[in-house]
């Protein structure tokens, strides 16, 4: 049976609960048009946070990876496009560190794209009323890492997986911790991402369809 694998990452910034780690919880074991999700939690912090996704993709031997993380100012599910070779982190990871301007690889390139079918999976969320868009920035902290981890170790070492990064809104109840961040409910994201999986799973070649940005 086919695998996929979906990653959450653990709660940080004095938040109790992560909603990427929540969906990915949500749909940990479920089947998707014959494909099974594999859930597994990865830390908030840089360096350990690949080592334990190329552990997770080497131990479930996935042909599809999800890298989940959320996003606190984003009112969407935000398809990520492309990951950068920096870490420029605003405040510590769980750990304590923040990395300024250092390389996620060192001597690796300045960039990789998503292998997902982004404009796909964004054309089925909106079409079943789910909010998304193409994002062109996984910004500098632990989500851009994991990103460029990830498609790193694609390249390097495992051609025949397809892999991106999906940035996920806040919740309304992490949202009531914070005035005026935008949210969107659990159960919505939960159905977005698994809508994600099987049109990930149906599609080959991504729609040429318009995703870019103005600004």
């Amino acid at each position: 049976m086919t695998t996929v694998l979906v990653t959450g990452i653990e709660p940080f910034e004095s938040d109790p609960t992560n909603p990427s780690w929540d969906i990915a919880q949500a749909l940990d074991g479920t089947q998707v048009d014959g494909a099974v999700i594999v859930a597994r939690q990865l830390p908030c912090v840089f360096g350990l946070a690949n080592e334990r996704l190329v552990d997770a993709i080497e131990a479930t031997s996935p042909a599809l990876v999800f890298a989940l993380g959320l996003a606190t100012g984003r009112t969407e599910i935000s398809v990520e496009r492309v990951a950068i070779n920096v870490i420029d982190a605003r405040i510590p990871d769980n750990a304590g560190n923040q990395p300024v301007d250092t390389p996620v690889v060192a001597d690796g390139p300045a960039a990789y794209f998503s292998t997902l079918p982004i404009k796909a999976i964004v054309h089925a969320l909106r079409e079943a009323g789910v909010p998304a868009g193409v994002s062109q920035s996984a910004g500098t902290y632990n989500c851009n890492h994991l990103f460029y981890g990830l498609m790193h170790h694609i390249a390097m070492r495992a051609p025949q997986v397809r892999g991106g990064f999906i940035h996920v809104p806040t919740t309304p109840e992490l949202a009531a911790r914070h005035a005026g961040r935008p949210s969107l409910s659990i159960d919505t994201q939960i159905e977005g991402i698994r809508l994600a999986v099987r049109t990930a799973l149906a599609t080959g070649a991504d729609l040429k369809v318009s995703g870019g940005a103005v600004h």
